[in-house]
């Protein structure tokens, strides 16, 4: 489900005076409450997302750049580089990730959605600071391919 989805099943939400709603697509299941003050407020969160987009930099001959592999975010939040201000980075320059490597986490709508990195490689550039908002498809990091 997209934000817009959600948007829509919140504005239904409101305008039939609905006081809980459970939606299921798929994988993905949202359930949402009406809070004290008559706001919707999102309790559960998707079961699962779609990997991060990944983009792969080919340098042209004569660039003085290298090939990279772009981490993009998948939605619109909060990035955070840890699971809370207490713990270490998920990834930190010159960290070796995996595909299955946890490089963050994007908070959306009081969510917390764990990113992977869906590639393998040496982390060679963080593109944004920690609670930092961020778009759709805006680029975290960037990867040196193994």
């Amino acid at each position: 489900m997209d934000m817009d989805e959600i948007k829509e099943l919140v504005r239904l939400m409101v305008d039939n005076e609905l006081a809980e709603l459970d939606v299921s697509d798929g994988e993905n299941k949202v359930k949402l409450k009406r809070g004290a003050a008559g706001e919707p407020v999102m309790v559960a969160a998707p079961a699962s997302l779609a990997p991060a987009p990944v983009q792969t930099g080919i340098t042209e001959p004569g660039d003085d750049t290298e090939e990279f592999i772009e981490i993009k975010s998948p939605m619109v939040g909060t990035f955070y580089n840890a699971a809370d201000p207490d713990s270490e980075p998920y990834a930190t320059i010159g960290s070796g990730v995996g595909a299955d490597t946890v490089v963050c986490i994007i908070e959306a709508m009081k969510v917390m959605n764990e990113i992977k990195a869906d590639c393998t490689g040496t982390i060679t550039e963080i593109c944004v600071k920690n609670a930092q908002p961020v778009e759709y498809g805006q680029v975290l990091f960037k990867v040196k391919p193994a």
